[in-house]
């Protein structure tokens, strides 16, 4: 059975048994008034206890005046760009608005560097540009409230709020260090923020340049805001082409039927409600770069919590480890769903359709998916346990980097520590074997998390583990086992509230790197390092708190230690 709905430049294809499960949730959404009530911005649809928090971050289903009117509020900072010879753009961000930031420029061949690391390898890689040609924008997700860039030190914005500020740092550091002084330095930085915030009043006291956002739109939905496309707008993206083709989507959100971000929202929720709660994310053709990720951000971020969610497993293609069909499984791919001839065809989900439909459309699901869950789409209660777990360390004399680093490892194999409790590793006295027990960990129906503390361009290969590790599981486990990938710390913003607040299920295997040569942060008393490090081990601390097996590895060699791992796995 297969059904089409084609409208506003969105194409949803649902195949197999979904097709049933997804009409009978449709129809029920339809009865309740979801489409108009989530047209009209009702923020009661999630419940009572989420309508206060709704209320105010219900922007993103409006017309978006606030992003249409962007080009036109740029022209100080564009034209300051073009007088001084700016020609390079680097975002400083964190979870949605650098994912989303960075899948825009790529569909449009635009040139920008997304730095939401602290890595010090990888923020050395990007101050290695010509800060003569540099201009910075500063923007963080708006989901903390913590504005002020973390400097209060308490849970909002102190824990991850904290890179942003840490990373501005750094940057204002290096342009005094080439040389920069005064208004010419202070208007090399566009800081992005919501009206009335801390950031927002100091940046015009700072001699910054100031983009407000809307006030009623957070990152994790904000694709088509201003803290998302600020930075590819001065890179020269077309932003008002983007905005086009989610208003033609917007027009079809009111139908009962024929719409299209309905239909994908029941079918998400209804896979959730069948028990088929991983869903695993594959691109054919979509033309859309580093769009599964934000996906994945999103749906991870607004679904997973009380217990309950989706768990999203982006994959490299239809023909990747993990993408096979299994029973608690529903496979979504992104462009055109290639030819399965015979009793291989699969029972899922393929969407298409231009980038700027695809954000609106993907955000209306899951926010209908929510409300078949019965979850507060907005809520993240996970990600600030986290971030108070990280400042704890930062603040604390015997949580700071060297004694995490003094902690003595439970195996070492050539550049590879392994850091793990007493019984994890069931006696393993290999590297190899210790990777089978953290295989061996994920529950039946679970997932294994790989949480990478590293370079995301120099260390790219640790990317390619995901494979090898799904290839390793379905070997020693005799069946698929869903495995993820984030780059630390950027998934602690958004499959970071998953992995706490989903079902318990997930077993996580943490890499860290040695650090070769550090960065200070100016006007802190730590570096790039120590945060980086205090992120990956008060992050790791709330994980093993909540029972959920972790083991971490250490590199004393990048490069070396990456090899060892692959070469253990094949």
């Amino acid at each position: 059975m297969t059904s089409v709905v084609t409208a506003g430049g969105i194409s949803v294809t649902i195949r197999g048994a979904v097709v049933d499960e997804g009409e009978t949730v449709l129809d029920r959404l339809v009865s309740d008034g979801v489409p108009g009530a989530l047209a009209s911005r009702n923020p009661h649809l999630w419940g009572p206890d989420a309508a206060p928090a709704a209320a105010r971050r219900l922007g993103w289903l409006g017309p978006q005046e606030s992003a249409r009117s962007l080009p036109a509020r740029l022209s100080g900072p564009a034209g300051f760009a073009r007088g001084a010879g700016l020609d390079r753009v680097v975002l400083i961000a964190s979870g949605g608005p650098a994912v989303a930031a960075e899948a825009v420029c790529a569909a449009a061949g635009a040139d920008l560097t997304v730095v939401d690391s602290t890595d010090p390898h990888e923020v050395t890689g990007a101050l290695a540009g010509d800060p003569h040609r540099t201009i910075v924008v500063v923007a963080d997700d708006g989901m903390d409230g913590g504005a002020d860039g973390g400097a209060r030190g308490g849970a909002d914005g102190a824990g991850h709020g904290l890179e942003v500020d840490a990373l501005r740092r750094v940057f204002a550091g290096a342009f005094r260090d080439a040389g920069l002084s005064g208004a010419d330095l202070a208007r090399r930085f566009v800081v992005v923020a919501p009206p009335g915030s801390a950031a927002a009043g100091a940046a015009p006291e700072a001699g910054h340049h100031l983009v407000e956002t809307a006030p009623d739109v957070d990152g994790r939905y904000g694709a088509l805001d201003a803290r998302a496309l600020t930075a590819p707008a001065l890179a020269g993206v077309d932003v008002a082409a983007l905005l086009d083709e989610a208003a033609a989507l917007a027009g079809t959100l009111r139908q009962p039927y024929d719409n299209p971000a309905l239909t994908l929202g029941a079918a998400l929720g209804a896979s959730a409600l069948a028990g088929r709660d991983k869903l695993v994310i594959a691109d054919h053709g979509s033309g859309l770069t580093g769009f599964g990720a934000w996906a994945e951000q999103l749906v991870a971020g607004a679904l997973g919590k009380d217990g309950r969610g989706l768990l999203p497993v982006v994959v490299e293609d239809v023909e990747a480890p993990g993408f096979e069909l299994t029973a608690d499984m529903r496979r979504v791919i992104l462009g055109r769903r290639p030819d399965e001839p015979g009793p291989g065809r699969e029972a899922g989900v393929s969407v298409a359709g231009p980038l700027g439909a695809q954000f609106l459309l993907w955000q209306c699901a899951t926010a209908v998916a929510a409300r078949v869950l019965g979850v507060d789409p907005f809520g993240e209660p996970d990600v600030r346990e986290s971030a108070a777990s990280i400042a704890a360390l930062l603040r604390s004399e015997e949580g700071t980097a060297p004694t995490v680093v003094r902690r003595p490892p439970a195996l070492v194999e050539g550049a590879v520590e392994v850091h793990a409790r007493e019984d994890a590793l069931k006696g393993a006295a290999t590297l190899s074997g210790a990777l089978e027990a953290v295989v061996e960990a994920a529950p039946d129906g679970g997932y294994l998390g790989v949480l990478a503390y590293l370079d995301g361009r120099a260390d790219a290969e640790a990317a390619g583990l995901r494979p090898l590790l799904a290839a390793r599981a379905a070997k020693v486990r005799r069946r698929p086992v869903p495995v993820t990938f984030g780059w630390g710390p950027r998934y602690l913003r958004t499959t970071g509230q998953y992995h706490k607040g989903g079902p318990r299920n997930g077993a996580f295997l943490q890499i860290t790197g040695a650090v070769r040569t550090d960065v200070p942060v100016p006007g802190r008393p730590y570096s790039l390092g120590e945060l980086q490090l205090a992120q990956a081990f008060g992050d790791l601390r709330v994980l093993r708190s909540l029972g959920r097996p972790a083991v971490r590895l250490h590199l004393r060699d990048r490069a070396e230690g990456l090899a060892q791992l692959a070469d253990a796995l094949c």
